[in-house]
Parts: structure tokens; sequence; C-alpha cells
């Protein structure tokens, strides 16, 4: 469980909160931590997402679902050796940890070379957010604009501190937090989404 002690907005995702979405194409299942969607969309719809913050497994070679008009965030959490292979060149997401952006509508098969791997995505609405992604190692900060925002403790539990008070979040939880802030790593790596006006 996290442990907070400022007035500041904070909402714990639990493990058990998150919820399994198909892919868009059919060939997997994403596990959404957070998102927004259009009031009265149903779930299974992806023309009503507005964002969408996930973890997904990529367990064989394959296309990506076309999500033209969102523009995408991806960084592999877990195994190595992730290429994307687009009609422009590679994305190169082979190290852990390497965020790369990408255009949704792109046609993309992604390439294993060392085997199954586990990426997080944040991905919105062109028209509706703008976006960002960056992980945390301890001992690194960063300055979180006004906008919201997700933490996601990927791996091990977290220690961070947001602003000078500190926070706690368990291994495989994620918590939302609103507003502009400074956001230090101590313990654990972490992974920052977030979520801002067009």
């Amino acid at each position: 469980m996290p442990t907070d002690h400022s007035p500041r907005r904070i909402t714990h995702i639990p493990p058990e909160a998150i919820r399994r979405t198909p892919w868009k194409n059919g060939g997997g299942v994403s596990l959404t931590i957070a998102g927004a969607r259009d009031p009265g969309s149903p779930n299974d719809d992806w023309s009503g997402v507005i964002w969408q913050f996930g973890r997904t497994a990529i367990t064989t070679p394959g296309p990506f679902s076309d999500l033209s008009g969102f523009e995408r965030l991806q960084t592999v959490v877990a195994g190595e050796g992730l290429l994307l292979d687009t009609e422009t060149g590679e994305i190169d997401l082979r190290r852990p940890l390497t965020v790369a952006r990408y255009d949704g509508g792109q046609r993309i098969v992604s390439r294993l070379e060392h085997g199954p791997v586990e990426v997080v995505n944040l991905m919105a609405r062109r028209t509706a957010a703008t976006i960002e992604l960056r992980a945390l190692a301890p001992g690194e900060a960063a300055l979180l604009p006004a906008g919201h925002h997700v933490f996601y403790a990927f791996g091990d539990a977290i220690e961070c501190d947001i602003d000078d008070t500190p926070f706690v979040l368990g291994s495989g939880h994620a918590a939302s937090v609103d507003g502009a802030m400074k956001l230090t790593c101590r313990k654990g790596s972490m992974l920052v989404g977030t979520i801002g006006a067009p």
C-alpha cells in the first residue's frame, strides 16, 4: 500500500484493480493500469479511448494494432531485445527502459532477439492529450509539469519523495497524482507517465 502524508490528491491503483483489455487486433491482452475514455463509450471500443497506460507481454513476433490518430510511447520492463520494424526503418527497444515515441498509425511488426518481453505503453489521442513517459532510477529526480501523472512500480517496491513528502508504492502497484511537483526516486526504479492538455 502507498503511504502519503501530503494533502495532494493521490489515487492508489492496486494490482487487483488493473483491467485486462484485448488488443485492438485481437492478438493479445493488455493490462490497463490507468486511462480515460469518452463518456459512455464501451470498454471494448477503441474509438472511445482518450489515453491509456498499460502493460503487455509480447511473446511472439507479429504486427501491432493500427492506432491511427494516437501518439504512442513504449518501453521494455522485462526481458530485452525488442525491435519494431516499420516501413521507414526500425525502432530500437533492445535495451530495457529505453523510451520510444512513434505514430500509432505506423505499420509495425515486432521482432524478438532474445525471446518474450513485457512492455509498458502510454498512448493518447493526439487531438485530446499530450503525453510523456520517463523512467527514474534511484537518485534521479524530475520536475513534473501541471497535469495528470501515473506512477508505476513495474518491478520492486519504490520509495520516492513527492516534493518533500515521502511516498512508498508496492511492487506491481500504481498511483495517479495530479499537479506540478518535484519527484525524487529514492529506492527501486519507477515509470512515470504524464498526461497534459493538447
